[in-house]
């Protein structure tokens, strides 16, 4: 199956960044990361989802947690510099970021928003975020997708 690189498929080649592309099935009826983690075959503690948030004083931010869990939306807020956090409303998804729901990556965003990701992603050697495309994930080293996103490590889910 040939598989088409997605634009934060080309920001990792272009950086010279270690990753592989992953097919899986979607399900337009389910995008929830426990079909994508069933269908790539891995825990679901290695999966993360991308999700996009406002706070009340520093704007739009981007918290990237295991997809077994919730944003912790206190944490959120204290971690990015704001009092409150929620999350986006799906129509502001794409004009903000550029991806769909189900589609959503840290890499390749519209504009160079804060991103924060789970400490929990230093537990494992690689792990899963979406390529920018349904039906497609980056599987990446923690290490490696903290230092392109220039993320911030930390307690942001429950």
């Amino acid at each position: 199956m040939k598989i088409t690189k997605t634009n934060a498929a080309r920001l990792l080649d272009k950086a010279r960044i270690v990753y592989e592309l992953i097919p899986y099935t979607v399900d337009e009826n389910n995008l929830a990361v426990d079909h994508v983690a069933h269908e790539l075959g891995e825990d679901i503690e290695q999966v993360f989802k991308t999700l996009v948030l406002r706070g009340d004083r520093n704007g739009i931010f981007v918290c990237v947690v295991p997809g077994h869990t919730e944003v912790n939306l206190k944490r959120a807020a204290k971690i990015s510099g704001n009092k409150s956090a929620e999350m986006i409303a799906m129509k502001e998804l794409l004009p903000t970021t550029g991806y769909i729901r189900g589609g959503c990556s840290p890499i390749g965003l519209k504009k160079p928003f804060p991103i924060y990701i789970h400490h929990t992603c230093a537990d494992f050697d690689y792990i899963y975020i979406s390529a920018g495309v349904r039906g497609l994930q980056i599987k990446i080293s923690p290490t490696d997708l903290v230092a392109y996103t220039h993320a911030t490590i930390g307690d942001i889910a429950e």
